[in-house]
């Protein structure tokens, strides 16, 4: 790891601020180019760093190697001593303009084409398959951390900064937007890999309606809404690890999703259907995903 960040990068502006502390645009005093720099302040013991931290940066330089054009590059991670007990580690990641929500809202009306939208969800879903396939959980995928390009190439963002997890084992409910959230993040079941297929989900059906799927206000709320568009499911269907029961809620039946995406396709109604499957070991993967007749549509 390098020294120290504030000798090699400018600060030029504030981004914006996220689960994981203030992101700043920064200019690189050697070569000029822009960068992004997120810093995480991490306790630290005698030895230095945690190994766990290490560990984590390790896997983000491991996966650079790959140079996969769907996952944002990390440049660099510099870390400086703050106190006895405190390190910031600061990731130095490329710096792209704006994100899919910024390109969402520039839209002109009626919206993304069809076949723009399919490419896009194609380059999200072979971003997401990759870091799936490296052990890595994104755990709060959402427009403001998928990154466009000016060509419209898409780099998934912020996945470094969630714990790194062995491929099967469960998480501490932690970070994740909650409209984005799935339904076994909101219940404080296990979780793996399936909970960043259902935020794809979310994000797809967001792209034809141009506003969220599903504006909850509480977890609760949250899941109320999501089984008003998929239905309530049942007993058998509910995870026997959570607290709240099914019998909380009110029996909806699921309703055709071109209700609320009307503009998707048939083949894309399928795979959204697949995405935003209540039991996550019946979730399709992003691997799968991206054999579905949709990508081949057009």
């Amino acid at each position: 790891m390098a020294q120290d960040a504030a000798v090699q990068y400018e600060p030029v502006a504030e981004i914006g601020g996220g689960a994981y502390g203030t992101v700043y645009k920064a200019r690189d005093r050697q070569s000029g180019q822009f960068v992004a720099l997120k810093s995480v302040r991490v306790q630290t013991d005698q030895d230095g760093l945690p190994l766990s931290t290490v560990r984590e940066v390790a896997l983000l330089k491991r996966l650079e190697q790959f140079d996969h054009p769907n996952v944002v590059k990390l440049m660099d991670v510099c870390a400086t001593l703050r106190t006895d007990h405190e390190t910031k580690v600061t990731l130095v990641f490329e710096h792209v303009d704006q994100d899919l929500k910024t390109y969402l809202d520039k839209a002109p009306s009626p919206g993304l084409p069809a076949s723009q939208i399919q490419d896009l969800m194609q380059q999200l879903m072979c971003g997401l398959a990759f870091l799936h396939s490296n052990c890595i959980i994104h755990r709060d995928l959402k427009p403001e951390n998928i990154l466009v390009t000016s060509r419209g190439q898409v780099k998934l963002a912020d996945f470094g900064l969630a714990r790194i997890y062995s491929c099967h084992m469960a998480l501490t409910p932690v970070v994740v937007t909650l409209w984005y959230r799935a339904p076994e993040v909101l219940l404080q079941s296990t979780y793996a890999t399936p909970v960043d297929i259902w935020s794809t989900g979310c994000i797809f059906a967001e792209m034809f309606r141009r506003k969220p799927l599903f504006c909850g206000e509480s977890e609760v709320d949250q899941l109320g809404k999501i089984f008003e568009v998929i239905g309530l499911p049942t007993e058998e269907d509910w995870p026997t690890d959570v607290t709240l029961s099914q019998r909380n809620f009110s029996p909806f039946s699921n309703r055709p999703i071109t209700d609320f995406v009307p503009e998707i396709s048939h083949q894309g109604a399928d795979l959204l259907l697949e995405m935003l499957t209540f039991d996550p070991l019946r979730r399709i993967s992003a691997l799968n995903a991206l054999d579905h007749l949709y990508f081949q549509e057009g």
